[in-house]
């Protein structure tokens, strides 16, 4: 009989202890804000939100070059305008040169005025961004990557604009002032030519330049869509429900109360009350 009494005791005093664990437990998901305390809870979902921790980490590094390019474009988009501008300049220098009635002042004024307009061309292909390092790159255009099957060069290289035929754009430009100089019919005429296509192709680099944004825009308003997917998904699996948790610690507290005073009830008989 004391024996039996022994292990009934020995039986509740443990089943005490485990109900005091699982409120601390509660207490400790309440406090954190985590239901998830250790990866042995759920295996299962312990490596989904691992899996999801890599995700969020990969796609903050991916919205990071995001934003960073996007500032890139945004410069790049006012150089290239500064080019455009300036070539379109030329051109009506050098077309107002081959008039019949430029004299010999104007040209060479104007001749001044194209090779400094060649000049700011080569300035503006040398353009850095904000960290300091060249906009336009000097051999490949740098490719970038968004996501994790996305990547491409939002901004093209300083070959890809300034750079036509095999032959620098600012190069041109000097050749048309060493003719509006010279006052050659012939070389004015090739110049206007060589200037129409330079307007051309800048345009055309400036239009390619518009969709990389607007890809960029389309891809980041996706990452973004995703990325609070992901992280309800995460919350769904990792995070406390306060309203449950609360509810359930109430319940592990008046259950664990309970046993406690019904234990110390018991143990207030002597031993004739129990063997009676």
């Amino acid at each position: 009989m004391i024996n039996a009494v022994g292990n009934r005791m020995t039986r509740e005093i443990s089943r005490q202890q485990k109900l005091a664990d699982q409120l601390e437990r509660t207490q400790i998901q309440i406090s954190s804000g985590k239901k998830l305390l250790r990866a042995s809870d759920d295996a299962v979902a312990a490596r989904r939100i691992a899996t999801i921790g890599k995700t969020q980490a990969s796609m903050t590094a991916w919205a990071a070059n995001i934003d960073s390019v996007q500032a890139q474009v945004l410069q790049a988009d006012g150089v290239l305008k500064s080019a455009g501008n300036l070539l379109t300049r030329a051109r009506e220098l050098t077309l107002s040169a081959s008039s019949d009635t430029a004299s010999p002042a104007d040209r060479a004024t104007i001749a001044a005025e194209l090779s400094a307009i060649a000049d700011e061309l080569d300035a503006l292909a040398m353009t850095r961004d904000a960290n300091g390092e060249p906009l336009f790159a000097a051999g490949t255009a740098r490719v970038v990557r968004f996501d994790s099957d996305v990547s491409f060069a939002p901004v093209p290289s300083a070959a890809d604009i300034f750079v036509m035929g095999g032959n620098a754009l600012s190069t041109g430009l000097r050749d048309a002032a060493a003719a509006v100089a010279a006052g050659d019919s012939a070389g004015m005429g090739d110049a206007l030519t060589a200037l129409s296509a330079s307007v051309t192709h800048v345009a055309d680099q400036h239009a390619a330049l518009g969709l990389s944004a607007s890809r960029l825009e389309r891809i980041d308003d996706s990452l973004k869509v995703r990325g609070i997917a992901i992280a309800e998904e995460r919350s769904a699996i990792e995070d406390t429900d306060l309203s449950v948790a609360i509810a359930q610690l109430n319940a592990q507290d008046l259950t664990l109360s309970a046993a406690q005073a019904a234990f110390a009830k018991i143990n207030r008989q002597t031993l004739f009350d129990i063997l009676n």
